[in-house]
């Protein structure tokens, strides 16, 4: 494995040799700061979405091509809405919605979110959307991960994840399809996965992810691949905004702009501003003809 001085905001696979079982690894730091510093949430709101965050890193490599992933919870409970997403080049945004001022003494995912369902969504772009639903009616967010992957993909698959005040984390393995003796590849499985049970949260949060790797793993021949750095980036734009302006239609963008003179619209995820002044709806809706020279 090469050596790893530091592992914050990074993403690592890893492929067991001799069997047909990959992983990865994630731990995000400054990057889940950055989302965090954003908006004020509760602490037991904060470690629920870094570990969206982690999973949401984790799972990122489902994106082949250019698009988007997300990871997103709707529930009953005090969160309404918890959502994190990923792009293909490595970049995360996320947002919690709710009703912050009844979570006192409540912690647990069925306290937090009530009856809920799970969404994961890949919108590659160009492409058809799909999306994945499940309840989320497990005691932790992994364990929906992986009854999500076991009914949408009949892929065995083991998932930790935790997080801090400081830092989210996660490692995931999974068994895919068997290329050879399917009596071996049964038992290579349930050796690793009964290894991976025995990682504590402590040490996904202070180990390097070489130090975790090899306190499970340093029997296997596993292969660890570089680093991919993640980081936090919206992609909100002027333009992505004109075109929700637009979609609001002509009649009542007009009639917005004659009441209030500037339209301001805040992105939800990074809280940038955007400012429409009468004359940029006049030009958004009735362009100017483009001057000959």
């Amino acid at each position: 494995m090469p050596p790893m001085k530091n592992n914050n905001d990074s993403l690592q696979r890893f492929i067991f040799e001799s069997t047909d079982i990959r992983g990865e690894i994630t731990t995000l730091s400054s990057s889940y700061q950055d989302l965090l510093a954003l908006q004020k949430y509760p602490p037991q709101v904060e470690l629920l979405f870094g570990e969206f965050l982690a999973a949401v890193t984790l799972l990122s490599s489902r994106l082949k091509h250019s698009g988007m992933i997300t990871v997103q919870a709707r529930g009953s409970g005090p969160i309404t809405t918890i959502m994190a997403e990923c792009s293909q080049d490595n970049k995360l945004r996320g947002i919690v919605r709710g009703d912050f001022d009844t979570l006192d003494g409540l912690s647990t995912l069925q306290e937090l979110l009530g009856k809920a369902t799970l969404a994961i969504t890949l919108e590659p772009e160009g492409k058809e959307r799909y999306q994945g639903v499940v309840p989320l009616d497990e005691a932790q967010l992994s364990s929906c991960l992986e009854f999500y992957f076991y009914q949408s993909e009949q892929l065995p698959t083991k998932i930790k994840l935790t997080s801090d005040a400081n830092s989210a984390t996660g490692l995931l393995i999974q068994q895919l399809p068997s290329s050879g003796d399917q009596e071996k590849s049964q038992e290579d499985w349930q050796r690793v996965s009964n290894l991976l049970e025995t990682l504590s949260s402590e040490e996904q949060l202070h180990l390097s992810h070489n130090d975790q790797l090899y306190r499970l793993f340093h029997e296997q021949d596993l292969l660890l691949f570089e680093p991919t750095e993640m980081q936090f980036s919206c992609s909100c734009s002027r333009q992505r905004t004109e075109n929700a302006l637009l979609s609001l239609g002509r009649k009542d963008v007009l009639e917005l702009s004659a009441e209030q003179g500037l339209i301001m619209i805040n992105c939800q995820f990074c809280s940038q501003e955007y400012r429409f002044t009468a004359a940029d709806v006049k030009q958004l809706f009735d362009p100017s003809e483009p001057l000959l020279h």
